[in-house]
């Protein structure tokens, strides 16, 4: 069955400064975005994130390439045009960009006002967003009254105001606490499972791309390295770029006087789905008669599903260890031999 897609980039470049000394934001992007999906870009500092992300509503426009957003090549609108397809896109911010001056119902309403709706379905349509994002009770306050987080919700009510189809946010946890980014992520994903609406949200943070998106593209130098279902791109990076963001994100590296000092072989073990809740270890000690010891590992939940990493060492005989590691090869994903 056939995707229906909500955004298409197509070898979408866009260069900065002069011929002489270009600088080269984007390299030719080519990436699909599914409708009603939450799309993930990730990459470091620098690797063009926000540009692509910019690129959409054509707040920049690429130098190169084509973008389109349905079945409308929107590289080249202008004036009215352009106008009418900002309706159909909100943008969440990273740093809120709220007007300090206004209330909270006034900031929601600016975007209402511009596209010249009537003030009644004005006021309607405020306090449904602020019943949305659970701030009804602050319609009147001004935004330096408010949390960080309370601050982000007004953000996403604007966004919504005029009911848009694709929802752009632009690393929209990295000013809040811990606490606070897990309550913004689940009211983005109850928006895209309540509403229907495409979110592309762009972090250089794996904890938040694992929590709410389906797919994931990572970035890097202009250019887009690896893209997957999230779930995948967790459990096999082929990227050495997603390799060093997913190790970061499970906290998987070894230390150091651990891979040099233990005895037995030391072997990683992926896991994947139901097979990361099973007693694999323990049936394959029992059976085999090695002594299995983890010495570093987690069990992951990505999309609800689970990705156990584990790191191990065998302890037997020559031949045990080495029915062992066939065994184990049946019951696991991978098994990759580490030392020994």
């Amino acid at each position: 069955m056939s995707v229906e897609v909500m955004v298409r980039l197509e070898d979408v470049k866009v260069q900065f400064g002069h011929d002489s000394h270009p600088v080269h934001a984007l390299r030719g992007v080519s990436l699909d975005i599914p409708k009603g999906e939450v799309f993930g870009v990730v990459g470091t500092s620098g690797a063009g994130k926000s540009t692509l992300l910019r690129t959409i509503n054509l707040l920049q426009r690429p130098t190169g390439g084509a973008v389109r957003i349905g079945q409308q090549q929107i590289t080249n609108l202008k004036g009215e045009e352009l106008r009418q397809l900002r309706l159909r896109i909100g943008m969440v911010f990273q740093h809120f960009e709220l007007v300090s001056a206004r209330t909270v119902f006034d900031n929601v309403a600016l975007p209402l006002r511009a596209a010249g709706r009537h003030e009644g379905e004005i006021r309607v349509r405020v306090h449904e967003l602020l019943e949305l994002v659970e701030l009804r009770d602050r319609a009147e306050s001004r935004p330096g009254q408010l949390s960080g987080g309370q601050k982000q919700r007004v953000g996403i009510a604007r966004a919504l105001a005029n009911e848009p189809e694709l929802l752009l946010c632009d690393e929209p946890t990295s000013a809040l606490d811990l606490e606070t980014t897990e309550s913004i992520l689940a009211l983005l994903a109850g928006i895209n499972r309540r509403l229907g609406v495409t979110i592309v949200l762009i972090s250089h943070e794996m904890a938040v791309i694992k929590r709410i998106c389906h797919r994931v593209a990572v970035m890097q130098d202009g250019m887009i390295v690896e893209e997957n279902e999230t779930y995948r791109l967790f459990a096999t990076p082929e990227h050495p770029l997603s390799q060093e963001l997913v190790s970061r994100a499970l906290n998987l590296e070894l230390p150091a006087r651990v891979a040099e000092n233990h005895e037995g072989v030391l072997v990683r073990l992926l896991y994947l789905g139901p097979g990361a809740e099973e007693p694999t270890l323990v049936e394959t000690a029992r059976r085999v008669g090695v002594t299995l010891n983890i010495v570093h590992g987690r069990i992951e939940y990505v999309q609800d599903r689970p990705i156990g990493v584990l790191i191990v060492t065998i302890h037997g005989t020559a031949s045990e260890i080495e029915v062992a590691l066939a065994e184990l090869r049946t019951r696991v994903a991978r098994l990759e031999v580490l030392h020994g």
